[in-house]
């Protein structure tokens, strides 16, 4: 598959700079560098790691297999935020990115990544199953199981580490799981199949038995981990083409769920109600990740045909889904009735406004947006959705004003500083919306393109005297963390501001 392909290219020409960041030229004993601290932080540091991570991050967006949805996505990274802060790893900063992917499957790369697919969230039954996957990846982060299984062989050469960290990378990320890894490893000429199998489960029951603590720690029920280990495993039904994609890449046994039962047994039981961002999120993800050619309304279809009441949450599924399949305006009545009956939820006002909208009611879409900017302010889905409504009613200087106060007290994410440079743009802010561009080219690893964006802003007619400084004091910073090859010098810009 060329995503596959294009992944792996990414992966290794990262992995092939971090060794040569770190060897020079002629080869180096491993044996003879010095033992001190952890060996995988002595081999590769934090910030190659999380070059590696964002080369991954990058291939997929580019795909267009993130889910790039402002309700799933703070969702998503409030769970994960929840768990990696009880993680007590403070030089670790975790992301959190949710795939559009019906496999049930998760995997964490270098460098804080932690990819969910769509259909693993589907596939829970509860908070603490999702969050128990989420606390296991957390765990081989922190473990910093991928650099330490590469480091078991201290006496490889470093190129043919960072060859074998792009192979295990390349297997965690396709449906070939280990099979794929391994194929890698071989390639490379490192270690046997028996011994990094062998270290795989260890590192399994190290991400296991730290993973339930954190899951403990982050007020869940460490049960959660065991018991979605018994969902796939019931999945798979003894027959390999039923294997869900995660048994691949982390095994699942019944001497390994007899263990996490026996960890859970030390554990202090948490007693836990799932949050309703939960329930709400996995109707939002079934919704937005419908196949090509099917009905989003098809589920729910099928749930009234059975006489099965909804929850609240999959009340908003189906309104969701009617907006999608082009009827807001029976969605409208639906989530005015949630909106109605319980005011404090914040997603079921989004959902309005965005019904409002597709029925083409622009005094009540605004009404809405508004009235949740006042209980709201500064949430991120609500400042998002109404900048997008502001953008497109021809407003786009006030959606410009509302998205900067957000992200001056909130970090986007690059979909929405791309969000912002439109907007920017729309609002004949030329030269910030360069700005902008250049920051999630930053985001998205790509130093070269960043640096284009800044120089474009340079540019501009009429720029105060504070933009140009701005801008070439970010100019400066690009540089000093780009290679010395892809550096042009200073003069270049100097001269384009003026």
């Amino acid at each position: 598959m060329n995503t596959v392909r294009a992944l792996f290219l990414a992966i290794l020409s990262i992995a092939l700079l971090v060794s040569g960041a770190i060897a020079p030229a002629h080869a180096i004993d491993p044996e003879q560098l010095p033992d001190i601290g952890s060996p995988a932080e002595a081999a590769i540091s934090l910030d190659d790691e999380y070059r590696i991570g964002l080369s991954v991050l990058r291939e997929y967006r580019n795909a267009d297999q993130i889910l790039e949805d402002p309700e799933v996505t703070q969702y998503i990274d409030t769970l994960g935020h929840r768990l990696s802060s009880a993680a007590q790893d403070g030089k670790q900063k975790f992301h959190f990115v949710v795939v559009k992917d019906p496999n049930i499957n998760a995997f964490a790369v270098p460098g804080g990544f932690v990819f969910v697919n769509s259909g693993l969230i589907l596939a829970t039954h509860n908070e603490s199953e999702l969050a128990g996957v989420l606390a296991h990846e957390i765990s081989h982060v922190t473990q910093r199981h991928i650099i330490r299984s590469l480091l078991e062989q201290r006496k490889s050469a470093l190129a043919s580490t960072a060859a074998m960290l792009a192979a295990i990378l390349l297997g965690a990320t396709t449906h070939g799981g280990g099979d794929a890894a391994m194929a890698g490893i071989a390639g490379a000429q490192t270690i046997a199949l028996a011994q990094q199998m062998s270290f795989s489960r260890d590192m399994e029951s190290e991400a296991d038995r730290v993973g339930m603590g954190v899951l403990s720690r982050a007020g869940f029920d460490p049960n959660g981990m065991p018991n979605f280990f018994e969902v796939i495993a019931k999945l798979s039904g003894g027959h390999e083409s039923n294997v869900p994609s995660i048994v691949l890449s982390h095994p699942v046994t019944t001497d390994r769920i007899a263990e996490a039962r026996a960890r859970v047994a030390e554990l202090p039981v948490n007693h836990v109600t799932d949050s309703l961002s939960y329930a709400i999120s996995r109707e939002r993800v079934r919704v937005l990740t419908t196949a090509s050619g099917e009905s989003p309304l098809t589920y729910y279809t099928a749930r009234d045909r059975a006489n099965t009441d909804n929850t609240p949450a999959e009340s908003y599924g189906k309104a969701i889904a009617m907006v999608a399949a082009g009827e807001p305006a029976s969605a409208v009545p639906i989530l005015r009735a949630l909106v109605n009956k319980n005011e404090s939820v914040v997603q079921y006002r989004t959902a309005l406004g965005q019904a409002q909208f597709a029925a083409g009611d622009k005094a009540g879409t605004l009404a809405t947006y508004e009235r949740s900017m006042q209980l709201f302010p500064r949430d991120v889905s609500t400042t998002v959705r109404y900048a997008e409504a502001l953008t497109r009613y021809g407003q786009p200087k006030q959606a410009h004003r509302v998205l900067l106060d957000l992200f001056n007290a909130v970090e986007p994410t690059p979909a929405q500083v791309r969000q912002l440079a439109l907007t920017a743009n729309a609002a004949d802010d030329v030269a910030d919306a360069y700005a902008y561009m250049s920051e999630y080219h930053i985001m998205g690893g790509d130093l070269a393109l960043a640096v284009n964006q800044l120089q474009l802003a340079l540019s501009v007619p009429k720029i105060t005297d504070v933009q140009r400084a701005r801008f070439r004091a970010r100019l400066d910073e690009i540089r000093a963390a780009m290679p010395r090859r892809l550096s042009r010098p200073q003069q270049d810009e100097r001269r384009v501001g003026r």
